[in-house]
């Protein structure tokens, strides 16, 4: 089952999902280093990686939201998609949870509620990556219907940017 969005020829969904889980996963990082170290300007890198990555997340849920609105209803693949998806609204929500809490103090610094609240975000996040992986891997869902290891050029095939309305 194709993706209904992509550009030059590759579903947007996950190209954008990189961003935000690597944004998000960073910040949890640095926390653990200003834990470390005390260093204030890795607690303000955090979070402005968090900023940018909730900002990326909510992006990348808009066009997962359309892929999966095209799923069949009554298959695992739709029952598998709401999991990730709502998991995600949950992760993205634990997140922008742990940025508010920090935006009182002038150094942006995280006390241990935003530091557990972004600590619970990544293992959550774990899991639905793990169920994204499943529907694209074990599913096929957003694989193109010409995929194959001689399959023609995404380019050659598809225009810049193909919306279809299957």
């Amino acid at each position: 089952m194709e993706t209904r969005f992509k550009l030059l020829g590759h579903p947007v969904h996950p190209m954008l999902i990189v961003y935000p889980l690597g944004l998000l996963s960073a910040a949890v990082i640095f926390d653990v280093l200003y834990v470390a170290t005390g260093n204030g300007d890795l607690a303000t890198f955090s979070f402005w990686a968090l900023a940018v990555g909730l900002v990326g997340g909510l992006l990348a849920a808009v066009f997962g939201l359309i892929d999966w609105l095209a799923i069949p209803r009554g298959t695992r693949a739709r029952r598998v998609g709401a999991a990730h998806g709502g998991g995600n609204l949950i992760v993205v929500g634990l997140f922008a949870l742990s940025f508010l809490l920090r935006t009182d103090g002038a150094q942006y610094l995280p006390d241990t509620l935003p530091f557990i609240l972004g600590l619970l975000g990544v293992a959550i996040a774990l899991v639905t990556a793990w169920l994204g992986g499943e529907l694209v891997y074990r599913l096929r869902v957003a694989v193109d219907d010409d995929a194959g290891l001689d399959a023609s050029n995404s380019l050659a095939r598809e225009g810049i940017v193909d919306v279809q309305t299957r």
